[in-house]
């Protein structure tokens, strides 16, 4: 038997759990020879302290409607769709920016008086449970202030670099008033 050489080429790729058999079915399709060497490693986030969202206490609690109030003004919110207030005061705050729904059950076991985010269906607002006020204030409104965070820290970083910040608000959801 003689042994052969072939030239090989390396791919890696990184996608959801969900399309694994997808991935590994096209791997298998397009190869050029009867067996495929292939290895899956699943990615976790092994750095507990990061990740989406954030939590965090105010240095003085506050009442619900006027903490309310104070989000609507500070994100310039058209409106804010949230569950029931529940007369108590605020002073743990859970955040998470964009589509945050997959967080509320955890922000509730963290024990958030306030929990603010966006897109959050219909139903998913049972999930705060009574525990916490969940408010929507809008997926645009939850990250407008990325691009100041990420130009600062940029310009930081590099400041040998012209860093450049757009001001065109991209938001395609209007309010009727």
């Amino acid at each position: 038997m003689k042994r052969q050489y072939e030239k090989e080429t390396k791919i890696e790729i990184v996608y959801p759990t969900y399309l694994e058999e997808q991935v590994v079915k096209a791997l298998i399709d397009n190869h050029p020879y009867e067996e495929v060497a292939y290895d899956i490693f699943t990615m976790e986030n092994v750095h507990f302290g990061i990740g989406s969202g954030i939590i965090g206490e105010l240095e003085e609690e506050m009442e619900e409607s006027v903490f309310l109030k104070t989000v609507h003004d500070i994100f310039h919110c058209g409106v804010i769709k949230h569950t029931a207030l529940r007369s108590k005061s605020v002073k743990k705050v859970a955040v998470c920016g964009g589509a945050g729904s997959f967080l509320i059950k955890k922000a509730a076991q963290a024990g958030a008086d306030f929990y603010i985010t966006s897109d959050v269906k219909y139903h998913e607002f049972f999930d705060a449970e009574g525990k916490m006020v969940l408010a929507d204030i809008g997926h645009y409104e939850s990250e407008q202030f990325t691009v100041d965070l990420l130009h600062g820290l940029l310009a930081q970083k590099f400041p040998t670099f012209a860093v450049l910040k757009t001001s065109v608000n991209t938001n395609p959801v209007k309010y009727f008033k």
